[in-house]
């Protein structure tokens, strides 16, 4: 693209029902871009008051996504990185609650000049410059802007009547709309019905937005006479309505997407000269995702917000980059950590090749992660825990192989005799609850020769944090004693990053998420190991239980 162009851009809105799936469209449409030769970035636009995600509770808002930068953003952000394979940071996430803090700040200051402050022209000019922000660093071609929310929602109207004045000033060669809506199919009537996005449609048009290009989701096929239907009833041009059709892995989207042509359609509306789009490397990971030539691994994730996948969204995408790239399918066993408690951890753990005790905050469901770490390490299932799950494995270690009998963590029980897990050094005294966390990367030294520096192959690597408590140095030493090994630190040796046992068949822990850095294309280190050590878990067992067979 010649970069004397102006930045085009791409805002994307969805209608009739929320989780339709923007997220991943955007991210597809931003890859194939991507793939053109065209520099792409994403932003998302929440309508929530909330200043950033932080505070919100995973069963309402799902994972919360951790930049390099230490912003607290929306998952989707996860699904940007992981698709586009870049970095975001708190540019590529901005809610409600950021824009009105901002003007807020402003009124205070004076800056309006005594204006009445308003939210047309103050709030949508806030937004507007946000908007624009990506566009004017020279660094992209093309900036995709989702709308977070549903058309018709009160929360989401300044971010839309802003989409329409920029629409406007920049003009359809530079800025066109994409409106993701639902068409349900009625099985007692045996139709696909389009009613709901005429309304979907209608609503744009009532508030001056005509979309350009319109995406379908749909479980069926769309007919060429359906989409001259709905271009007719929708007044977009027939070939520029899109299906947009459920797929066995969302990383099959951008080649359905693809054969859609839909990046084509883009590029002819915006006025954009690309080569075409190189996707042989993609396909060949959607092959090995759809059908694994090894067969699958079962992996158990014990946590305590089982019962809602979203939160560990990056974890599972995770498991399927490693899965890919070992040829196998990671089936995921959620394991509940209070009924680990409850129960004891043999009964949900017996059949599993490998063990990761996910991150969380809160005393509940402690004890059970405790005990499936125990009986990973006893038993000898690789283990992978991730920021608390490496804190409950260093208390579990140090309970039981140290025999420090009331070891355990100041945030679950802040008397605690032996406090293995503190607060991080500034952490106690923090009261506010948002953006006050150790955020974002930081360098961490790996110990030659151990599990972690053979598994990067790197003595230096950066990774993404977001904790307030971290293993007590002052029992280290009696740790240590017992075989635990902090192989990886902070470059002052201050704060213990990575936990190993040697001797086990894999048991590594991490404060860090390393789910964070993990992309299609490469899977981080520590899942691509972790799951290569379940592999060899599960052949090693299958080979036992024919063995015992053959005897028998």
């Amino acid at each position: 693209m010649n970069k004397r162009q102006p930045v085009k851009l791409i805002f994307v809105t969805g209608g009739v029902v929320s989780s339709l799936g923007k997220g991943i469209l955007v991210s597809s449409l931003g890859l194939l871009l991507k793939c053109r030769g065209l520099r792409v970035t994403i932003q998302k636009f929440d309508p929530y008051i909330n200043v950033d995600a932080g505070t919100m509770s995973p069963y309402q808002h799902g994972e919360v996504y951790v930049t390099d930068d230490g912003a607290e953003t929306d998952l989707d952000l996860g699904h940007y990185e992981r698709y586009l394979d870049v970095s975001t940071s708190q540019a590529n996430n901005v809610t409600t609650g950021r824009i009105y803090n901002s003007v807020i700040q402003k009124e205070r200051r004076g800056d309006y000049l005594g204006a009445t402050v308003q939210v047309v022209p103050h709030i949508t000019d806030e937004i507007k410059t946000r908007m624009l922000e990506l566009s004017g660093t020279g660094e992209y071609d093309v900036v995709l802007i989702e709308i977070g929310g549903t058309v018709g929602d009160i929360e989401s109207l300044p971010f839309l009547e802003a989409m329409r004045q920029i629409i406007i000033e920049k003009g359809k060669k530079n800025a066109v709309n994409i409106h993701l809506t639902l068409l349900p199919y009625i099985k007692s009537a045996g139709e696909v019905k389009t009613k709901p996005t005429q309304y979907s449609v209608k609503t744009m048009l009532s508030i001056g937005i005509q979309p350009d290009i319109l995406a379908c989701r749909t479980e069926r096929r769309m007919t060429r006479d359906l989409k001259k239907k709905i271009g007719l009833f929708c007044n977009v041009e027939v070939d520029s309505v899109i299906e947009s059709r459920d797929a066995e892995t969302i990383y099959e989207v951008p080649l359905l997407l693809s054969k859609e042509k839909l990046d084509e359609i883009v590029l002819e509306k915006l006025f954009i000269h690309a080569k075409a789009p190189y996707l042989n490397h993609w396909i060949e990971i959607v092959d090995r995702i759809k059908v694994p030539a090894d067969g699958k691994v079962k992996i158990g994730i014990c946590g305590k917000y089982t019962e809602y996948q979203d939160a560990y969204k990056s974890i599972i995408e995770a498991f399927v980059h490693a899965g890919a790239a070992h040829r196998v399918r990671v089936e995921l066993e959620w394991i509940n950590a209070e009924h680990v408690e409850r129960d004891g951890p043999e009964k949900y753990m017996k059949a599993i090749n490998g063990l990761l005790v996910a991150p969380g905050f809160g005393d509940r469901g402690v004890e059970g992660k405790i005990l499936a770490a125990e009986y990973a390490r006893t038993q000898n299932i690789p283990f992978f825990g991730i920021c608390l799950g490496m804190q409950v494995a260093v208390i579990e270690f140090a309970r039981n192989a140290c025999g420090i009998k009331t070891a355990d963590s100041t945030e679950f029980k802040p008397k605690t005799k032996s406090p293995v897990v503190h607060f991080l050094p500034g952490q106690r005294e923090k009261t506010e609850k948002g953006g006050t966390m150790r955020l974002g990367a930081y360098p961490c030294r790996l110990k030659p020769g151990s599990l972690a520096h053979r598994i990067y192959g790197s003595e230096f690597i950066h990774e993404r944090h977001r904790h307030r408590y971290e293993i007590n140095n002052s029992f280290i030493e009696e740790l240590e004693e017992k075989g635990m090994v902090f192989s990886g630190k902070s470059p002052d040796n201050h704060l213990m990053e990575i936990m190993e046992l040697p001797g086990h068949p894999f048991y590594i822990g991490c404060q860090f998420h390393p789910e964070y850095r993990s992309r299609v294309t490469t899977p981080h280190p520590l899942f691509h190991a972790f799951v290569k050590a379940s592999k060899d878990y599960r052949n090693e067992h299958q080979s036992q239980v024919k063995e015992a067979a053959e005897k028998a």
